[in-house]
Parts: C-alpha cells; sequence; structure tokens
C-alpha cells in the first residue's frame, strides 16, 4: 500500500463520530460506516448530529463485498469488539491497517487473533470528552489519537508511516509514542481511576478535580494498576500517577466520564474491562486489588438495579 485512502469506521458512538466527521470533511467518498441492519435503518429514520450538524455519512452492511479498505477504525464499546471482528471481515485485505480506539488494554490482541499482528498498531484517543445524547454528540475538538507500534518483529512499521501521512492529509491531530505500550497502560490507568468512581458517585470531571477526597481515593486506585503494569512488562512506573493525575486535571469541568454517561442513559457499562481486568490480573500475578473489587462490586449493584 503507498497510501490510505479508504477508510472504514465500525463504531460512531461518542468517538467514532469524532473521526467520522473529520474524515468526512477530507474525503467523504471514500468513507464507509459499518453498520448493521438495525442501525442502518435507525441512522437513516434519525442521523447522526455531530456539534449540532447533521453527518452525512455513507453506511454499509457487514455483507457487502465491493469495498476493500487500507484502514479500519474500531470505535465500539468493548461489548461490541466481537460483533466488530466478525462484521469487518469482507472490508479486509492483506494489507488493511485495524487501528483500534477502544478503552482498555486488550482490544488489540482480540483483534490480532483474528486478524495476526502484522497490521495491528496500537492506539488510544485521549482528550476532552464527548457528550453524547441519543444521536446527537458534542465535542469542542480537545484531543488527539496516540499510536505506536509494540513490536517491529511482528507489526509492520511501515503501518506507522502511512498512518501519520493520512492523519497530516485529512488534519486529524495525533503523537506517536516511542514507548506505547507504557502509553496505553496510562491511558487506562486515568480511565480505570475516573470512569468508574465518578459512575458511582455521578461527578462531572470539574466535581472530581475540586474535591481532594476524591484525589486521594483516586491515587489509591492509580496505585493498583501501578503495580500490575508493572508486572505486565511496563518500563519506567514511577511517575505514570503523577502524569495521569497531570492530565486528569486538563480535563474539562464540565465533562462527565464514558462510564457515568452510560450509566445516565442505562446503558451497559465498560467495568469489564476496567475492574474486572484489573482483578484478573491481580489474581495472575498474586497482587491485592481492593479498590477495584469494591468499584466492580458497586458498578454490578448498580447495574442490577436499573
Amino acid at each position: 500500500m503507498k497510501e490510505i485512502k479508504r477508510v472504514l469506521i465500525c463504531g460512531i458512538g461518542a468517538i467514532g463520530s469524532i473521526y467520522a466527521n473529520i474524515i468526512s470533511n477530507y474525503d467523504n467518498e471514500n468513507l464507509k460506516i459499518l453498520v448493521d441492519e438495525l442501525r442502518y435503518q435507525k441512522y437513516k429514520q434519525n442521523p447522526k448530529i455531530f456539534n449540532g450538524k447533521e453527518l452525512k455519512l455513507n453506511y454499509v452492511l457487514p455483507d457487502e463485498n465491493n469495498f476493500k479498505a487500507d484502514l479500519i477504525i474500531i470505535a465500539t464499546k468493548y461489548s461490541g469488539l466481537h460483533e466488530a471482528i466478525q462484521n469487518i471481515k469482507n472490508f479486509v485485505k492483506g494489507d488493511t491497517i485495524i487501528l483500534s480506539l477502544l478503552n482498555g488494554i486488550t482490544s488489540e490482541e482480540v483483534i490480532a487473533e483474528k486478524y495476526s499482528w502484522r497490521h495491528v498498531p496500537l492506539a488510544y484517543f485521549i482528550g476532552h470528552s464527548a457528550m453524547r445524547s441519543g444521536n446527537d454528540i458534542t465535542h469542542d475538538g480537545t484531543g488527539y489519537i496516540v499510536f505506536g507500534i509494540k513490536d517491529t518483529n511482528i507489526t509492520d512499521i511501515n503501518d506507522k508511516i502511512l498512518l501519520e501521512d493520512f492523519f497530516k492529509k485529512s488534519n486529524i491531530s495525533y503523537k506517536i509514542s516511542d514507548d506505547i505500550y507504557r502509553s496505553l497502560w496510562l491511558k487506562y490507568m486515568l480511565n480505570v481511576s475516573t470512569n468508574q468512581p465518578s459512575a458511582i458517585l455521578k461527578m462531572t470531571f470539574g466535581q472530581m478535580q475540586n474535591n481532594q477526597n476524591f484525589r486521594k481515593f483516586m491515587i489509591k486506585i492509580m496505585q493498583e494498576v501501578v503495580e500490575i503494569a508493572k508486572a505486565s512488562g511496563v518500563q519506567n512506573t514511577e511517575t505514570m500517577v503523577e502524569e495521569a493525575l497531570a492530565s486528569f486535571d486538563k480535563m474539562t469541568p464540565e465533562g462527565k466520564t464514558s462510564m457515568l454517561q452510560d450509566i445516565e442513559a442505562g446503558r451497559k457499562t465498560e467495568v469489564e474491562i476496567f475492574a474486572s481486568t484489573i482483578i484478573k490480573l491481580g489474581k495472575k500475578y498474586n497482587i491485592p486489588t481492593p479498590y477495584n473489587k469494591i468499584l466492580e462490586e458497586m458498578i454490578n449493584i448498580i447495574e442490577l438495579n436499573r
């Protein structure tokens, strides 16, 4: 592949809509949005609205086979990942880059089990939260994609060059990480320590930032993640808490975490990839995870009580 031209996006919720909007403004003809029949009918009747403007997108169904993507962006919730992996199969060619923007630290592994690591770099979105209300999404434009290659022995280093070139042309903000595995865990630690308690306490970023007791509690959650990260092979973990707090303090005060938005909308949360994953890894490495155990139990209570 000489350049990325044809793009498929799977999942146009809070994050997917940000990049559907940007890429459609750059080259809408070569952008396709993968949906199932139910969502196709839903979006036809009630189009996605991004920052007050209707997104005029080209939708494709999983059984279509006349579009091969150079880049596939997966931006579903984790609960939709396995379905997405199956649904993209008709759009994958030998050198298709598959970029996951899901929360958590395991989505790329799941994707690689099906399509190999050859064209699966590590990536995540960092920035202000998009606010989602039904099909209406608002975002202030603050955010970027961080990506990189964890192991050049198994993932094509040229994919990094192709992605950077495409992001520049399409006006997508990005950063390339020289230690993407550590960067991914750093973002994950921020998610684990903010999404879950905010969903339980129903606090905005500003309320969390201005509450010293919350900050102390948040740091204790982070410390559990740091120990797991270290055991998982992450290097230079000593400053991770300090770095995560610096990112946390830059969040827009009126913003809400994605998990709080899920709770308020009655959607299933991503506790499975946050507390449940940390607890599982804690058992694997014999590291106590009491804070995440409590968070998991409380979120499960909230979900069952809806």
